[in-house]
């Protein structure tokens, strides 16, 4: 608060002479009537400083937490005084601030004050604070005057005094109430506006009369168009009878009980003609005798299209479910065989166990079939069964696919994802083709075998899983593991229950059985008509070497059915060859004793076929017309058939 020379040579008010409690009263109110807030502050500190004729005069308020004083005006030497602050500590405030009563000190100020450099530098000799205090106690700010002359120490100076100090603290106190309603309105204003929900006030004739944002969003329409109107007009005419209702039965209600959700929700109509779904919930209010309605209201239109659509997909699940059921004749292998019969006693044996179980056998007699079996009787019938191909993914995802990943682990992870044993668990997981699995991640299922657990790719996490495995392989894993091709700890640990499936050729009349049920199921399907089949087609289709099985046994029935004749089956045009070709193996096969044949006999017939086949089709391998089409085979299967007996098509 320091002054210049300049300011020292104006005229400076008189001395404390004849005051008069009336004139100062009268001062403040002429002063201060028509103003508020800073300016009225001003005009404040200017008559005090008049009326108690000091060079000097103050109002400031208080920041506890720093203990520092910014002034709100200050007058001195006839001028005003910008952005003043001060620390109160070992100044004469301090003790008008920790006393909390009026302090005046009518002469030698800078003796009392000897550290105060501004007391010093301005010559100040007397100096009168008051705090000002709020209705709860606290200090709001301080009044305060200063003079370079001492201010006599009368009950007339310190009740006019009293006086200002009084009328600053009101107004104080009304710009402190007035700040927090403003904040209070703005943090309102900002909650409606942030709010993702359509908020709606209603008055007493239920016409809308404030909307935030949300509202103007969700009923493609703005404030300014929709103030005003009847909220009817944006409801169903049911709705709107129902939401009378709910009035009535809330106004019925104390006072803080009124709101309710309103069962069902509603309807919304948008002025453009479009309407949604929304949750919805109702509140009533009263203000200056008044009574408002609150409408929130929520569009579901997407959770509902979310609901419906897992309700169709939930539905096409049980319709799959349902075909996928009829076309395995309920999860059951097909056939009276004395080799069948053993398969499906070993598969009752295991399935109630949490046993893992090796399904071998050559390509088409089922193994998939077997493991959907084992899990149909397992205790886990009711949780998921995924099936993972081994031989169907590229060795650079396999493991992703196993075990998950998480964003960014490889190039194009772009977002988490979830791996087939994460999906199975609780349930079971079948490995087809299990010795196709690359080594390095045959190490990686041995640790979810032994431990339960695997490490997601890009996770630093370790999962925990309960997953019974099922595996199958056409392959001889024991053979392959002594190669070193396939992992010895892996194979003993999946062939915990080994299950050979019979090829086709081993079971006998199954395949008569098989061919009609086959024939009578395709036949329903295109919705023609077969007689059974004749003597001639159950000697051809026992005279055929199958070696793809029962695979291509139903798929040389379906050809036979397309294009059956008179509803007499086409064998001529569904069997691969003539059966004379392969008469004499065949006749080997059905003659005891000496229809079993050898592993190496065995190969040598599949080898032979599979030749056959690709010289059939120019070595053509894939596509409609390829040599694995022409076995009932996939194409993969056949690839993997033709690596394992070294089949190479000629140069």
């Amino acid at each position: 608060m320091n002054s210049s020379p300049a300011d020292q040579s104006k005229p400076i008010a008189q001395p404390l002479t004849g005051l008069e409690t009336d004139e100062a009263l009268r001062a403040i109110l002429e002063g201060t009537a028509t103003e508020t807030g800073r300016r009225f502050f001003a005009a404040l500190v200017e008559n005090l400083a008049r009326v108690l004729s000091t060079h000097g005069a103050w109002v400031t308020e208080y920041f506890p937490e720093r203990r520092r004083l910014r002034a709100l005006a200050f007058w001195f030497d006839g001028q005003w005084v910008s952005d003043y602050e001060v620390d109160i500590t070992g100044s004469p405030c301090e003790q008008v601030i920790d006393q909390r009563r009026l302090v005046h000190f009518p002469d030698r100020l800078i003796e009392l004050f000897p550290d105060d450099q501004e007391v010093a530098d301005n010559g100040a000799v007397s100096y009168m604070g008051m705090p000002l205090m709020d209705t709860d106690g606290s200090i709001l700010g301080h009044l305060a005057v200063v003079d370079r002359r001492p201010i006599p120490e009368e009950p007339r100076v310190h009740a006019i005094f009293k006086i200002f100090a009084a009328r600053a603290a009101a107004e104080l106190q009304r710009l402190r109430a007035e700040t927090e309603v403003r904040e209070r309105e703005e943090k309102v204003g900002r909650l409606l506006g942030s709010a993702m929900d359509a908020i709606i006030e209603l008055d007493e004739e239920l016409r809308i009369s404030r909307v935030n944002p949300a509202a103007e969003k969700a009923f493609r329409s703005n404030e300014r168009t929709m103030v005003g109107q009847d909220f009817h007009r944006f409801l169903d005419e049911t709705d709107c009878h129902r939401l009378a209702a709910l009035i009535t039965a809330l106004d019925a209600r104390p006072e803080g009980a009124r709101s309710s959700w309103i069962a069902g929700g509603l309807t919304a109509h948008c002025p453009d003609g479009s309407s949604f779904p929304a949750e919805a919930t109702i509140s009533r209010f009263e203000l200056h005798h008044r009574k408002y309605t609150t409408i929130i209201l929520r569009n579901v239109r997407d959770r509902v299209e979310a609901e419906q659509k897992i309700q169709s997909l939930t539905a096409e699940t049980e319709l799959l479910r349902e075909e996928l059921h009829a076309l395995h004749q309920d999860g059951t292998l097909i056939g009276e065989s004395h080799a069948l019969t053993h398969v499906l006693r070993d598969i009752g044996q295991v399935a109630e166990t949490d046993a893992t179980v090796l399904i071998t056998g050559e390509t088409g007699t089922g193994k998939e079939l077997a493991a959907r079996a084992i899990h149909t009787a397992s205790r886990r019938r009711d949780r998921p069964l995924v099936i993972v191909n081994c031989a169907a993914i590229p060795s650079t995802l396999i493991e992703s696919e196993f075990f998950g990943h998480e964003p960014g682990a490889f190039t194009g992870a772009t977002k988490k994802r979830e791996g087939r044993f994460s999906l199975a668990h609780k349930g079971t997981i079948f490995l087809d083709e299990i010795g196709e699995l690359p080594l390095d991640l045959q190490a990686k299922l041995l640790r979810v075998l032994q431990e339960g657990e695997f490490d997601p790719v890009g996770s630093s996490t370790t999962k925990k899983v309960d997953v019974r495995v099922l595996a199958a392989t056409n392959r001889d894993l024991a053979a392959a593991a002594k190669q070193g091709t396939f992992r010895e700890d892996l194979y003993y640990r999946l062939n915990v229950f080994p299950i050979r499936l019979p090829p086709l050729r081993e079971r006998g009349d199954d395949v008569i059985r098989l061919a009609s049920i086959f024939a009578q199921r395709f036949a329903k399907r295109m919705g023609r008509t077969l007689v059974p089949l004749t003597t001639d087609d159950a000697r051809r289709l026992q005279a055929y070497g199958w070696p793809g099985n029962v695979r291509e046994l139903r798929n040389v029935i379906e050809r036979a059915v397309i294009t059956a004749q008179d509803g007499m089956l086409n064998l001529d045009r569904a069997l691969p060859e003539a059966p004379s070709t392969q008469s004499a193996a065949v006749d080997k096969a059905a003659s005891p004793p000496s229809a079993i044949l050898s592993a190496k006999e065995l190969e040598r017939l599949e080898r032979t076929n599979i030749l056959r086949a690709l010289e059939q089709t120019n070595w053509k391998v894939s596509g409609e017309k390829g040599a694995a089409s022409l076995l009932g085979l996939n194409a993969s299967t056949l690839s993997s058939r033709m690596k394992a007996l070294q089949i190479k098509k000629p140069r």
